[in-house]
């Protein structure tokens, strides 16, 4: 079972976009606090008439976010 929910988070256009790694959510906000917001509201639609164990989940899983930052402009990689 799984107790982690992952997002990565993007900004693109002021507009800041969180996408499930291993639940199919999607969902943004004008700013970061609005964003964890409706991230925390997306997963609980998410289980609203499931289980999380009947979605491979632990009890009580936690949700973690990995903010992608955009490439340093001048800098080889």
């Amino acid at each position: 079972m799984k107790n982690i929910i992952q997002f990565t988070i993007s900004k693109e256009d002021g507009i800041y976009t969180a996408e499930g790694i291993n639940v199919p959510i999607v969902t943004d906000g004008k700013t970061f606090e609005e964003l964890t917001r409706n991230i925390e509201e997306a997963v609980a639609l998410y289980f609203e008439d499931e289980t999380p164990e009947s979605l491979g989940f632990g009890e009580s899983p936690s949700i973690l976010t990995n903010f992608e930052l955009q490439p340093l402009h001048g800098v080889k990689t």
